[in-house]
């Protein structure tokens, strides 16, 4: 008896010491438990034959509560059953249309709406690998995002024709299909599939047509940014659309929740976890054109929303606006960094490796596990193995460099605190400095480019900056410099501040000096060169003036 009261008040005195070193042990316990619970069931999926997708998945949620709200959407509510529905029109047009057949690759150019969702999942029924194109590229970078994946038929929404007639030249080359969601037809060699689809078949598709599809297959094309150049496509397997999945049960969303999707489609947060995550619990989407911070609550309220999924600066944003009447949200999704005390093994180096003399690294980086490393290397493609660094401290070891600088406060927890190197980020996105340079030294009247990031007050983030020199007895052309960065670069990688020199300082290795320019900023009253702001609205760059630089620091200027 006494053995028992013994232990007993020993393991409650451990209890009580564990939470003392650390506030949130008992809440990362149960974390670690759901965690474990979700890998012994992706071990099972791995094994189960016939292969289980989350097309399955949804199709037995379709079973369980056919007319439960599936996707709420700009006034609009549609129902499991419906989205069902639609997405079997979708894939009965594309079959007799297209051909499409199990494997064919096709390539999405949507921008956050419901016909992403029911398109996504009519060709998942096909047994077809979805390639998500980022809809803010354009040109040189959608081609070569739509080359990335292999795929021979393209679908794209209505609003997005001017894009695709940019590149169309080059995929008439290639014998690529074009497929518009519409149902005019006004540019040869783009269908219009809109009428097609009204017209098709909702009847269910046999899941014959998927049959050869296993865990290692792959499921989707998912791309980068474009941090170190243009942006590269990783191949996600169907195990990592599980593994993926299981995110929000980790953190205890359940099918009675509300998920607010604000988060573009193409991104491996907002699809993955967000969409498909909700797909897996069963529960009800808000879903949004994009985020909108003075609306968020709002929409909170409205829709009774209780889980929101946060990514970069969201949260910072809503910090940042007035206070608001009460709303439900309880749970906030941000799950890729969690207390140290139980996980002491990040994907995050906080710092570019740099090797001393000898053989191995000579500053202080975080471990990765081999197992977080084969699930990186799995979906990565082969330029992302270069930012692998083996052998850093002692022969075998392995590390993954990230390019993210960051900070731990009291409690152990990780917050993002900036890019290091050539890169920043701006609106959530990262943006490589290199890349941005060489688009600059396209412009004709441009002989040489130093692309660095800045800091606005009152936005978070770094916003794109260029000193550039010109070419000898040409002037700045405001009007070109603005279409060529249009034709290549996504709005946020634009630089929004040009400033003119004689020439650009580099080191003694020729490297281009950024940290007095950084520190200068864009201040007339203190910058002798010229400079320049990008005005969206009259698509070229004008003088950046007094008065202009204080409407963007009081925020009368929308950057």
């Amino acid at each position: 008896m006494y053995v028992w009261i013994t232990l007993l008040a020993g393991l409650a005195l451990l209890l009580a010491l564990l939470k003392t070193f650390s506030t949130y042990f008992f809440q990362d316990c149960v974390y670690m438990y759901r965690a474990l619970g979700f890998g012994i069931r992706l071990n099972v999926y791995k094994r189960k034959t016939p292969f289980y997708s989350i097309v399955d998945c949804f199709l037995e949620a379709v079973k369980k509560h056919p007319r439960k709200a599936f996707i709420h959407f700009e006034g609009k509510t549609y129902s499991y059953e419906e989205v069902d529905k639609e997405s079997n029109k979708v894939a009965n047009a594309l079959r007799s249309e297209a051909g499409l057949r199990e494997g064919d690759s096709v390539a999405l150019f949507l921008g956050n709406e419901p016909r992403f969702v029911w398109t996504w999942l009519g060709l998942a029924k096909l047994g077809c690998p979805a390639a998500l194109l980022n809809f803010n590229i354009r040109s040189k970078s959608l081609l070569h995002c739509f080359s990335c994946c292999g795929a021979k038929v393209l679908i794209a929404a209505a609003e997005l024709r001017d894009a695709v007639e940019e590149i169309l030249p080059t995929l008439k080359e290639k014998g690529i299909t074009v497929y518009l969601l519409s149902d005019e037809r006004t540019t040869d060699g783009i269908q219009c599939i809109g009428q097609a689809i009204a017209k098709a078949s909702d009847t269910p598709l046999s899941p014959s047509l998927r049959s050869n599809i296993h865990i290692r297959t792959t499921a989707l094309y998912i791309y980068t940014s474009g941090t170190t150049g243009l942006p590269k496509a990783a191949y996600v397997t169907h195990e990592r659309v599980w593994a993926s999945s299981f995110i929000q049960g980790v953190c205890g969303v359940t099918s009675e929740d509300i998920f607010y999707i604000n988060l573009p489609l193409y991104h491996s947060a907002g699809f993955l976890i967000g969409l498909v995550g909700s797909i897996e619990r069963g529960n009800t989407v808000v879903l949004r054109r994009k985020f909108s911070a003075s609306q968020f609550w709002d929409d909170c309220r409205k829709y009774n929303i209780t889980v929101m999924q946060y990514i970069g600066e969201t949260l910072r944003y809503l910090c940042n606006m007035p206070k608001v009447k009460a709303h439900m949200v309880y749970k906030y999704g941000d799950i890729c960094l969690y207390n140290l005390f139980l996980r002491s093994q990040l994907l995050i180096v906080t710092a570019t490796a740099v090797r001393s003399s000898g053989s191995h690294c000579n500053l202080r980086l975080v471990t990765v596990s081999q197992i977080c490393l084969e699930a990186l290397w799995d979906s990565a493609t082969t330029k992302t193995q270069t930012r692998r660094l083996s052998d850093v401290f002692v022969k075998g070891d392995l590390y993954f460099n990230s390019g993210d600088l960051l900070r731990i406060d009291k409690d152990k927890f990780v917050y993002f605190h900036d890019r290091v190197g050539d890169t920043f980020r701006w609106k959530g996105e990262n943006v490589a400095t290199t890349e941005v340079a060489d688009i600059l030294t396209m412009v004709d009247c441009i002989e040489e480019a130093n692309v660095y990031g800045v800091k606005v007050e009152g936005h978070e983030g770094r916003i794109g900056m260029a000193a550039v020199k010109l070419k000898e007895g040409r002037g700045f052309d405001c009007i070109n410099t603005c279409s060529v960065l249009a034709n290549y670069l996504p709005v946020y990688a634009r630089p929004r501040f040009i400033r003119i020199q004689n020439s650009l300082e580099v080191t003694g290795t020729f490297k281009m000096k950024k940290v007095k320019l950084v520190e200068e900023g864009f201040d007339p009253t203190l910058i002798r060169d010229p400079l320049y702001f990008l005005d969206l609205t009259q698509k070229k760059y004008i003088p950046l003036s007094q008065e202009i630089h204080k409407s963007i620091l009081s925020q009368e200027i929308k950057l």
